[in-house]
């Protein structure tokens, strides 16, 4: 073999060592994985329906489906700990009660290693009836429910892919505030707004959070809004998503079905949809499908001028603590203003358990230490997650309202002085200041997470005057 053959053959063995070095390192890069999963749990007809104290009967069938939509987020790096994140968005009113919680809790940390989970509803009054206690037995719709579920959540774990991530906004208006305080002191509810009068506080803000494939091929858009899906009203018998259904339809229409669309519901306690509680009669269904449609067409704007990317350190900070409440009111004046506004029936299947003092979970996520989420356990009013959104450590943040739990509504100290429904009713029975206590604790965690609250004293503290 002569000199130059040697030298060609010395270079191409160290070009195969370094590619082979090279390709060892991109293997073992920390990346953040996701998958997706969705499952219908509509139940059967029969079933009584939830959202208004007068709508008594079964529901007489499905108008759409109701679905479980499961995103499951995994990356091996955070300073709360490693793991597994799945997030089940619930076409359901509320979301189940602690106990059906901690058994979904246990069964997918057997089954798909999920260490962290969050369960939201997105609010829909055309859905079943869920409670904390049930008079007898967990319904069997919820306890099949509960299983696909486990399920959807194995199959998008099964599903995990690297992705790449990016966050994008817009407004949008198919919503108005129902509560208008008056000169006098006063608080008049507005029930419906078909005229489109303005109001405030709204927020019109659409956060969305675009999840990609490694190619560019979107697997996830999640859009976060406030709004009360209650296009249906009483006189309504069939199960449906209402808006966020539609909604979820045009985004993935709008990317030929490739992705899986999420309404990540906000903080809508005092925001109704324009055309709410519109009579099936008078045209629901088309009212609905306006504003899932004006919501979709709006996200999925943004979501299209979203350029995701990988992080060169992916993490996933969770942290869900338990926030010790009090009863806002006598137990003894709650429970006979609640039977003297709603019938015996309405008080067995719509009134709360009476409990002096509760426990709030609230959880707290960084992901790539820049993009928050935080989670009320019930009906927040709007200005909650303005004030997050205000005073939020990181540039894109998400508020999640009725997560993890259902504690009725959460007004702001002016609103609980003020009155009107969700304010001073007894549809809200949580202490007053909860709402704003659970936004700082938040905000106190994703300080701790970035860094910036720390544990001990400040070393040389004595020197400071």
């Amino acid at each position: 073999m002569n000199e130059r053959s040697c030298s060609i053959g010395y270079h191409l063995a160290f070009l195969l060592v370094l590619l082979t070095r090279i390709s060892c390192l991109q293997a073992s890069a920390e990346v953040m994985k996701a998958g997706v999963a969705k499952v219908d749990i509509t139940p059967p007809p029969g079933v009584q329906m939830w959202g208004y104290f007068d709508r008594l009967k079964g529901a007489e069938g499905t108008l759409d489906p109701l679905y479980a939509r499961v995103l499951v987020l995994e990356t091996g790096t955070g300073a709360t700990g490693n793991g597994r994140l799945a997030y089940v968005d619930l076409d359901l009113g509320r979301t189940f009660g602690p106990a059906s919680l901690d058994q979904l809790r246990a069964a997918v940390k057997k089954s798909s290693g999920i260490d962290h989970l969050i369960v939201q509803a997105t609010h829909t009054h055309a859905g079943p009836v869920v409670m904390d206690q049930y008079p007898s037995a967990t319904p069997a719709w919820e306890t099949a429910a509960l299983g696909k579920i486990e399920q959807a959540i194995a199959q998008a774990q099964q599903r995990l892919v690297p992705v790449r991530l990016g966050v994008g906004y817009r407004e949008a208006s198919i919503g108005y505030n129902r509560r208008r305080p008056n000169p006098d002191g006063t608080v008049t509810m507005i029930w419906q707004n078909p005229t489109r009068i303005p109001t405030w506080p709204v927020d019109p803000t659409i956060a969305v959070l675009r999840i990609d494939q490694m190619d560019g091929q979107p697997l996830a858009i999640l859009v976060n809004y406030a709004a009360h899906p209650v296009t249906f009203g009483p006189d309504n018998m069939r199960f449906s998503a209402d808006f966020p259904g539609v909604m979820c339809k045009v985004v993935e229409q709008a990317f030929e079905g490739k992705p899986l669309a999420f309404f990540v519901q906000g903080a809508p306690g005092d925001i109704n949809v324009f055309d709410a509680t519109t009579p099936v009669a008078q045209n629901a269904v088309g009212r609905r499908d306006w504003a899932g449609e004006t919501l979709g067409n709006a996200a999925a704007e943004a979501a299209r001028e979203i350029h995701t990317s990988t992080d060169p350190d992916p993490s996933i900070d969770f942290a869900e603590d338990s926030l010790a409440m009090n009863l806002r009111w006598n137990p003894e004046k709650f429970r006979k203003e609640i039977l003297g506004t709603i019938s015996p029936k309405a008080f067995e299947l719509f009134s709360p358990p009476i409990q002096e003092i509760m426990q709030l979970p609230v959880t707290t996520v960084l992901i790539d230490r820049k993009i928050a989420i935080m989670t009320m356990p019930g009906e927040p009013f709007v200005e909650f997650q303005m004030n997050f959104r205000d005073r939020c450590p990181v540039h894109d943040c998400f508020f999640l309202g009725y997560s993890n739990g259902y504690y009725g509504y959460f007004p702001t100290i002016p609103a609980a002085t003020e009155g009107g429904y969700g304010a001073t009713s007894a549809t809200t029975w949580v202490q007053t200041g909860a709402g704003e206590q659970m936004v700082d604790h938040s905000l106190i965690e994703l300080y701790k997470m970035l860094g910036r609250l720390q544990d001990a004293p400040r070393e040389n503290w004595q020197n400071f005057r």
